[in-house]
């Protein structure tokens, strides 16, 4: 309607409020928080019964392969269904196992680029083992919900309304519908009766909504209201003429812990995360021989000035 969100009840809006300051909260550490998606994203499964699924020639593939090889999938074949996902995985086990044992055979595993490369993976998935020990595991829901009411507290209040409107295409409808209003006629009813917004049925109810949610002339026409008036004058936007009405003002209650738990969690990952990088470099000292490159980094690992507004870190993948 007037804004993307227009028309909806904010109560059925994503709760990101929170979780936008919760990431301007943040360490700036931008390559730290960049790295942080990718391993919050990797998943390890835990081995209960590593039997053997399958055979390729004498070799075996275990119930932990397939595991790894399931959570691995390409995201495409990742939304199909769990018995589905399991054959896709099998297939891509069996096919690796299969060229696996001919690349051995001539001797590929012995060349440099394949050492270089091992080399690579055996860091990376060490570096996804400790982020898991020191990181995931050690992260508990007293440490989520804490975090949650350290964000709570420090919202800003935030007035919002609970209003309905009728709208109409032209000055002299709107200017009919307040006539009738100062009869007596039902706002609900004469918005099902006369309104051209699709949320007529609903007797024009847009539920609550803060400031930011609509455009302008219609936002402050509303917020002028006193809870339980009706605007006396047509408002005017490019949608045509509108008839407002505030049922209730209050101060915007946050997201129910449910709803954002996961985020926040992510939250709380992502600090434990950035302390274990910083400690690690106050242990080693790193050193970039590339001039253009050693300059991006500390671009990148630059720390704010005091007092100033920090830059907000990605979102987390899910």
């Amino acid at each position: 309607m007037l804004k993307p969100v227009f028309g909806l009840d904010s109560r059925k809006l994503k709760p990101a409020g929170i979780i936008v300051k919760g990431y301007l909260m943040l360490s700036t550490n931008k390559l730290a928080a960049l790295a942080f998606t990718a391993f919050v994203a990797f998943q390890i499964p835990a081995y209960a019964d590593d039997a053997v699924v399958a055979k390729v020639g004498n070799l075996e593939i275990h119930q932990s392969e397939l595991d790894l090889a399931v959570a691995n999938l390409d995201p495409q074949l990742a939304q199909l269904p769990d018995d589905q996902k399991k054959v896709a995985a099998l297939s891509a086990a069996i096919d690796v196992k299969l060229l696996a044992t001919d690349a051995t055979a001539e001797k590929l595993d012995q060349t440099d680029d394949f050492k270089k490369r091992l080399q690579y993976l055996t860091d990376r998935e060490l570096h996804n083992a400790y982020f898991k020990k020191h990181v995931v595991d050690t992260v508990t829901d007293a440490d989520v919900k804490a975090r949650y009411d350290k964000e709570v507290a420090g919202l800003p209040k935030q007035e919002e309304v609970h209003a309905r409107h009728i709208l109409v295409k032209t000055e002299d409808e709107a200017k009919d519908v307040i006539k009738q209003l100062d009869s007596g006629k039902d706002f609900a009813e004469l918005a099902k009766e006369k309104s051209t917004d699709p949320n007529k049925d609903d007797g024009g109810d847009l539920g609550y909504f803060t400031r930011g949610r609509m455009v302008k002339e219609f936002e402050d026409a509303a917020f002028a209201l006193e809870k339980g008036t009706y605007s006396k004058t047509p408002v005017k936007t490019d949608f045509g003429y509108h008839v407002i009405k505030v049922e209730d003002k209050r101060d915007a209650p946050p997201p129910p812990f449910e709803q954002v738990q996961d985020q926040v969690r992510q939250l709380v990952m992502r600090d434990k995360y950035l302390a274990l990088l910083n400690d690690a470099k106050a242990k080693s000292k790193v050193d970039i021989m590339d001039e253009t490159l050693r300059k991006g980094y500390e671009d990148a690992n630059k720390q704010p000035e005091p007092g100033a507004e920090p830059a907000p870190a990605p979102a987390p993948q899910q």
